[in-house]
């Protein structure tokens, strides 16, 4: 066949934004700041197509276990999207070459160009098609070599993918004892009243300013594990982030004896992440349409709180602090929540209900059996 150099310049072309786009995905790591990338394209219109689809569904515990699939299923289905690209890419070269192959009962064509870039890339090797030009032997052995090296990198991106989300949900199930299900600030601040509770506040808050960095750190340079929900449909990384910033919000309002200095800290390193992630996912800040902590709800947990012993410094500059804290995180949390399907916690426990340590599907805490009429956190899990 006669060369067809458009065809050529167009497989390189492919070739290059695909190998690029995975490169940046996989092994760089860092932000990247370019506004168009194959994979960014990828998910902001699948992910719109699947919670548009997934919300349709009338039961609130099938949507969120629906939409527990999308961030497993669409790494599988974006590796895959990689692979063809590269295939195809090799294909417009080998065909833009002039087809030069030699082919068992047939002549050459674009499909069999195709078929061969397919069979090299994944290194099957059957030899039902063989190249004869020089130029398409060394394509050929390049294909296979960027083959062995493609299927190695996305083996080892799968497992530091499950480890980077599996590492993030340990806190998130530790703050369940400690704040409540779903957490809360007054929950977290009335269960940490006991003697001493201060010290172990600040070590829980230490313990989250890490979190928050390594929060920040690995979804900065792998989005997609954002898309990745937590195990139980009461919790969230959106919804612990922001409870714990909502914690430190009241701490740098004022609260004696507590542990104000570690609150900043842990504040300017959760507030970092929430606004660096907010600007990856091209969700711009959005003020809360219901107003998280009414005047009535403040004075509610100031009373909570006096109850146990935490007096929460009250006065018009105090309610005009915790205002200005809370505008500078709670757009980008409900932006994110928003873009997520997610729920912002309140700010106290809504009514009385069981944390996840509580419940299971055979027997309620104590070993007594459980209430049929109760649903339960872990009643559709399986194995």
């Amino acid at each position: 066949m006669i060369p067809v150099p458009g065809a050529f310049i167009a497989g390189v072309a492919i070739f290059l934004i695909v190998l690029w786009d995975a490169f940046e995905a996989i092994i760089l790591p860092r932000r990247v700041t370019r506004k168009f990338r194959l994979a960014r394209l990828f998910y902001r219109s699948t992910w719109h197509v699947w919670k548009f689809l997934i919300c349709l569904v009338p039961s609130k515990k099938k949507r969120e276990s629906l939409l527990g699939y999308y961030g497993p299923l669409s790494l599988l289905v974006l590796v895959g999207v990689w692979a063809v690209g590269l295939v195809f890419g090799f294909g417009l070269m080998q065909y833009g070459a002039g087809s030069a192959v030699s082919m068992t009962g047939g002549e050459g064509s674009f499909m069999t160009d195709f078929y061969l870039s397919g069979t090299t890339f994944f290194t099957l090797g059957l030899g039902d098609v063989i190249p004869r030009s020089s130029l398409a032997r060394a394509l050929v052995v390049t294909e296979a070599g960027f083959g062995f090296g493609f299927l190695a990198a996305v083996i080892g991106y799968l497992p530091f993918i499950y480890g980077s989300f599996s590492k993030r949900e340990v806190d998130i199930s530790l703050l369940d004892s400690r704040a409540g299900t779903p957490p809360t600030a007054g929950e977290l601040l009335r269960r940490h009243s006991y003697e001493h509770g201060q010290e172990a506040l600040r070590e829980l808050l230490k313990d989250w300013e890490l979190w928050s960095a390594e929060l920040m750190e690995s979804h900065l340079s792998y989005p997609v594990l954002a898309y990745f929900r937590s195990q139980h449909d009461n919790q969230s990384w959106i919804a612990s982030l922001t409870a714990i910033l909502d914690t430190c919000s009241l701490l740098m309002v004022g609260i004696e004896d507590a542990c104000s200095k570690q609150a900043e800290l842990t504040f300017a390193i959760a507030r970092h992440a929430v606004a660096d992630l907010s600007q990856v996912f091209g969700t711009p800040p959005k003020p809360v349409a219901k107003d998280r902590l009414s005047q009535e709800d403040l004075r509610h947990l100031r009373d909570i709180l006096a109850k146990h012993g935490l007096k929460l410094r009250d006065g018009e500059d105090a309610d005009r602090r915790i205002h200005e804290l809370r505008r500078l995180y709670e757009p980008y949390v409900n932006a994110l929540a928003i873009y997520l399907n997610q729920t912002l916690p309140a700010w106290t426990p809504q009514g009385k209900g069981k944390d996840n340590w509580q419940t299971t599907a055979w027997v309620t805490y104590g070993g007594l059996p459980e209430d049929k009429g109760v649903e339960h956190a872990h009643a559709d899990d399986h194995f």
